[in-house]
């Protein structure tokens, strides 16, 4: 059973940056798609950013293209999130997601994801 844990979230002020970790176990990240959601109070949850480590592949919402980088170490089974210029309408709760898909070499932030991280509180407000 795959279990993710997610870091790295906090408080900054509008144009800071930060880098989320989710850390997973019980399996290798090989063969999976890993992805980044978020969920603001009162708002729908929202893919962010995905990525296959294995393929290179990587999809991103529009809201942060240019901000956000999403990257993975498979030797660490872990995946980071690079944020810059982080702006207000970023804040919510991050979740870190994985599907096993060793048939795609693409990902997608619209696909069904089944293993969840608990979240980390990404807040930003000057």
């Amino acid at each position: 059973q795959l279990r993710l844990v997610e870091s790295g979230g906090g408080l900054v002020q509008p144009g800071a940056s930060l880098r989320l970790s989710c850390v997973a176990s019980g399996s290798t990240l090989h063969f999976h798609h890993i992805a980044w959601f978020r969920q603001a109070p009162g708002k729908e949850r929202e893919g962010v950013s995905c990525t296959v480590i294995s393929g290179r592949s990587t999809d991103y919402a529009d809201s942060v293209k240019g901000r956000f980088t999403i990257s993975g170490h498979n030797t660490q089974n872990t995946v980071y999130l690079q944020m810059n210029n982080l702006q207000p309408e970023d804040t919510g709760v991050y979740f870190c997601a994985a599907v096993r898909n060793p048939r795609s070499p693409s990902c997608s932030i619209r696909s069904r994801y089944d293993y969840w991280g608990q979240g980390t509180q990404v807040t930003v407000s000057s």
